[in-house]
């Protein structure tokens, strides 16, 4: 049995300790704590969990995308899940772009403007910058993009938090983050502190990372809900999962918290290949076995207009003539369905 403090209701939330104060006394269905210890009140992670779920209809979900290999769809699945839930499931959603090769920033606006926004410190580049020299000049509102997408006008609902190639010198230095008082900084929780006031706007928050398991990586992962990990099924992109899964477990284990892969998202995949059709034969079985995380019953296939619908500058006015007509699209729709299921 799990417990947690007012804290760590206040980071599952994502709201402040003084929110779950108020909440104690404002709603008589909040749960009752375990014990009142002379650190404060304790109460069972699960019905913390649930009471948050109820509380006005919803609880934001925050997932993370993972593999630690590059061109396995992990940015295409990440934009293409965002903008189906703000476009047909119309749900508040948030891409926090992590990944120094900004590819989910410039899929979703133009280069010029992420290069205005990376010259105002409107990037996360400035957000990790402020904690390493002690400055303050980072406002997530101001760095936050509303409405983006290459769809014409952009997707009413759809915002990001752009990144910066910039962040590729600074990962090496952050865990020079100094601590502050009584240590109460780590630099994997630099994320979470600086998303905390503005999580409520959004059901769903979608963090693309790095492949890697740095400390800009487990930024995302440590405030997530969980994660999914997206392959191409053949034996590259498919071998480093069991190093992710246990990674992660260890990480969120010493951090007393649980981060739960929700599935592997299978793309890129062709048909027509042995290799692909037993590769995704033999992590279908795992997962039925329980020794991988559930396989997303949706295949994303390779096709040239998928690989294409990450170019901001293709102008496009549908999801539909974004992804392809037929079946590239219907695949993406589904594939999306799966994750508001699974996720």
């Amino acid at each position: 049995m799990e417990l947690v403090g007012i804290s760590e209701v206040a980071e599952l939330a994502g709201v402040t300790r003084q929110a779950v104060v108020n909440w104690r006394g404002r709603y008589v269905n909040f749960p009752q704590p375990l014990a009142d210890l002379r650190s404060g009140p304790v109460w069972k992670r699960d019905e913390i969990i649930a009471w948050l779920k109820q509380k006005d209809g919803k609880m934001t979900k925050i997932i993370s995308f993972i593999n630690l290999k590059g061109g396995v769809g992990k940015t295409t699945s990440t934009v293409a899940i965002a903008e189906f839930l703000a476009d047909e499931h119309r749900k508040n959603v948030l891409v926090v772009d992590l990944d120094p090769q900004t590819n989910a920033t410039v899929a979703l606006i133009s280069e010029e403007e992420w290069q205005r926004r990376d010259d105002a410190g409107q990037t996360l580049k400035q957000l990790f910058k402020d904690k390493l020299e002690k400055t303050n000049v980072f406002n997530v509102n101001d760095a936050i993009v509303r409405n983006v997408s290459n769809l014409h006008g952009g997707i009413p609902r759809l915002a990001l938090l752009p990144s910066s190639l910039g962040l590729i010198e600074l990962q090496d230095q952050l865990a020079l983050i100094p601590g502050g008082n009584f240590y109460a900084i780590s630099p994997v929780d630099v994320l979470a502190g600086a998303l905390r006031p503005v999580l409520d706007g959004f059901d769903y928050v979608l963090i693309d990372c790095p492949p890697n398991l740095g400390i800009i990586t487990l930024n995302g992962i440590g405030m997530s809900n969980g994660y999914v990990i997206p392959v191409v099924p053949d034996i590259l992109s498919t071998y480093g999962v069991p190093q992710i899964l246990n990674r992660i477990e260890t990480f969120a284990s010493t951090k007393g918290i649980s981060v739960p892969s929700k599935g592997i998202i299978v793309s890129k995949y062709r048909v027509q290949s042995v290799l692909h059709n037993s590769r995704l034969s033999q992590m279908q079985q795992a997962a039925a076995r329980n020794e991988l995380p559930p396989v997303f019953p949706t295949v994303i296939p390779e096709a040239a207009k998928i690989a294409e619908a990450v170019d901001f500058e293709a102008r496009v006015n549908t999801l539909r003539q974004k992804y392809g007509y037929g079946n590239n699209y219907e695949r993406y729709s589904e594939l999306t369905k799966d994750f508001v299921r699974l996720c």
